[in-house]
């Protein structure tokens, strides 16, 4: 295969990693039909509007704006194109059990003097911490993220190597352990230890390399696509179907076709019964542990079991969407809820302790305090999540308290807590839209591996060059893409996986972001259907 060479290319799975590869081959000339098995694409990044309020379902930061840029860029435009994003200021706020909430901006002067007021001599410990991740991510960037991993010379010539011992005791190292050397108080400690479950794990359990994750919230910026991150989907299938993609929804996909070792296409029902659909590439962007136990032809299960039952899973959650009457103005944009024995939140994610109920680390997310398409006026559009463990057996969400009895629970808990912390004692009462998604919607709606949020979690067996690689091994011409392959959880992830299946198809081995083509003329209105 070659950037020349013209194929027949299916993607299976509609969420944003599915919409960007879809979109790259086809700008590259290939033939791409994109399969989504529910009725809209989005994935994880789904949208559902009651009443007024329109609610995100998955991700609300977005961070690490480059990789937005360099994505639409790819595609011949631009994200100010695209999309209407603005910079949050505060960036966040975070609450610590019985205490005042901290607030933080994507600043560096103003973080170093919020750590100086709390603990004498913060202040320049966060600098050095801060220049260290600000390094760090420009390595991952020009050697890690964007690198296929097919091989151990896709490390030369980058600065990984260069610097090989530093990272690999970045690797070694715990995170929790790094940000115990960097500051003492707690409530510190849990400012900058809180990005590792952006990664799916813990600070205990995530390499210190992801102190990385403090530099883009801290310094590079938090940002909000005004009328939520449903339009970030709109924009990349828009522009997918631009490029000649065929999308179809309500598509579900129950084999990927083996012949000879290589994928010859899929079988798919589109409710009228199975049909064979050829090609001569499968990009899997859907749950990689679906498409090794469930998609793949049966001599390949065991194997993907025995794999499987190695690896750690990221947390699941029950999400809590809520509208309410009046406003909750102790809330900020984002808001991070924190206990004072998080550590022990944690052993619960991971099953080491059973979960303890009541008060837990959440985070909550309040986007009509920027942006008043996603609420009616003088109401609070609240997006509340309550990490679990990867349990699908916790069970379903509802609308209106209709969830099973635990999810259900634990949304009154975090509703319960969020009054308390704040002072809206009458939160509670003033609620007019509910709905809970728990594990076993995860599990139902995007096959999620026991029910998980995000995907495997960012631990060292999971992380950079032993998370995987972007061709399926054992398996020619399936390249996968998403949060279960490499370069790992997020959105940021997800549209350089992309870029890697891209690569891979080009046949093209480099390790940095792929150069960007001149951006497209605007077309006139007239042609675009306006």
């Amino acid at each position: 295969m070659g950037a020349h060479s013209r194929t027949r290319i299916v993607v299976i799975g509609g969420g944003i990693a599915g919409l960007h590869s879809a979109a790259l081959l086809a700008r590259d000339g290939h033939d791409v039909t994109l399969l989504e098995q529910r009725d809209e694409v989005g994935g994880r990044m789904g949208t559902w509007r009651s009443e007024g309020f329109t609610f995100d379902m998955g991700p609300s930061w977005l961070l690490m704006g480059s990789v937005f840029e360099h994505a639409f860029r790819m595609l011949g435009t631009t994200m100010e194109r695209e999309l209407d994003v603005v910079r949050l200021d505060p960036a966040y706020r975070v609450w610590h059990a019985g205490g005042e909430p901290v607030e933080l901006r994507s600043d560096r002067a103003h973080s170093e003097a919020v750590f100086e007021g709390i603990e004498p001599g913060a202040g320049a410990a966060l600098g050095s911490y801060l220049d260290s991740a600000e390094h760090v991510a420009s390595l991952a960037v020009d050697g890690l993220l964007y690198n296929r991993f097919e091989s151990p010379a896709s490390l030369r010539g980058t600065g990984v190597v260069r610097e090989a011992g530093t990272l690999a005791r970045l690797l070694l190292e715990p995170l929790s352990r790094r940000i115990d050397r960097t500051v003492t108080d707690e409530r510190l400690r849990q400012i900058l230890g809180y990005p590792a479950v952006f990664l799916g794990t813990n600070p205990y359990a995530a390499p210190s390399m992801y102190h990385l994750m403090s530099h883009f919230d801290l310094v590079d910026g938090v940002g909000y696509p005004v009328g939520g991150f449903g339009t970030i989907v709109e924009a990349f299938a828009r522009l997918a179907a631009a490029h000649g993609v065929a999308i179809e929804t309500g598509a579900r996909v129950s084999t990927i076709r083996v012949v000879d070792g290589r994928a010859v296409g899929v079988e798919v029902d589109r409710g009228a019964g199975t049909e064979s659909l050829d090609a001569d590439v499968v990009v899997a962007a859907s749950d990689l542990h679906a498409v090794e136990t469930r998609l793949l032809p049966e001599r390949f299960h065991a194997r993907g079991e025995r794999r499987w039952a190695k690896a750690t899973p990221g947390p699941s959650a029950v999400l809590v969407l809520l509208g309410v009457e009046g406003r909750v103005p102790e809330l900020a944009h984002h808001s991070l809820m924190f206990t004072g024995d998080w550590r022990e939140g944690f052993r619960a994610l991971d099953g080491t302790v059973p979960w303890p109920g009541g008060d837990a680390n959440i985070y909550v997310c309040a986007p009509s305090r920027t942006d008043a398409t996603v609420a009616p006026e003088g109401h609070e559009n609240l997006f509340v999540l309550v990490p679990l463990p990867a349990d699908a057996s916790i069970g379903h969400g509802g609308i209106d308290g209709a969830g099973d009895a635990a999810v259900e629970r634990i949304a009154d808990d975090a509703i319960a807590q969020i009054a308390q912390w704040t002072g809206a004692t009458d939160l509670a009462d003033r609620i007019r839209v509910r709905r809970t998604i728990g594990p076993a919607d995860f599990a139902d709606w995007f096959d999620a591996w026991r029910g998980t949020a995000l995907g495997p979690a960012h631990t060292l067996r999971q992380s950079a060059f032993l998370r995987g690689t972007t061709a399926y091994r054992g398996v020619d011409g399936l390249l996968t893409a998403g949060q279960s392959t490499v370069p790992g959880i997020g959105m940021p992830m997800c549209l350089i996986s992309a870029e890697l299946v891209l690569k891979h198809v080009r046949g093209d081995r480099s390790v940095g972001p792929l150069p960007e083509p001149p951006v497209d003329a605007v077309a006139p209105v007239d042609e675009v259907g306006a």
